[in-house]
């Protein structure tokens, strides 16, 4: 896979697009089965999202093995949030990707603390 966009470039205007993102994964969240996957790289991020439903059933599965840090090249399409779901606080808080293929290009143990701006940590 090679890299369409960075992860803070999408915008609403990209719905319907077909796109491959790179970047490490801030955040997962699965949600009865729909797995929601932050992923993060130098620009912003991006909201992934992996439904057995409507995406490919392997890269669901391969999505359920993903952790924080974990890094991955993902392939799919950029669809507008569900009304109600849109985050302001993002400059992509408008639009999702829809995941139809996965590449884990490299794990990760899990972080002693979340890796972002506003970390509360000591040294």
């Amino acid at each position: 896979m090679k890299r369409t966009h960075y992860c803070g470039e999408l915008r609403l205007q990209d719905a319907g697009e077909e796109v491959v993102l790179m970047g490490w994964v801030q955040k997962t969240r699965d949600h009865g089965g729909v797995i929601f996957v932050d992923l993060r790289d130098r620009t912003g991020i991006t909201q992934i999202v992996f439904d057995p439903a409507e995406g490919n059933p392997n890269a669901h599965r391969e999505a359920r093995r993903v952790r924080s840090e974990f890094v991955l090249a993902v392939q799919g399409k950029v669809r507008p949030r569900p009304e109600g779901t849109v985050n302001p606080e993002l400059s992509t808080g408008e639009i999702e990707v829809l995941i139809s293929e996965v590449e884990i290009l490299n794990t990760a143990q899990t972080p002693s603390f979340m890796i972002e701006d506003e970390a509360d940590v000591s040294e």
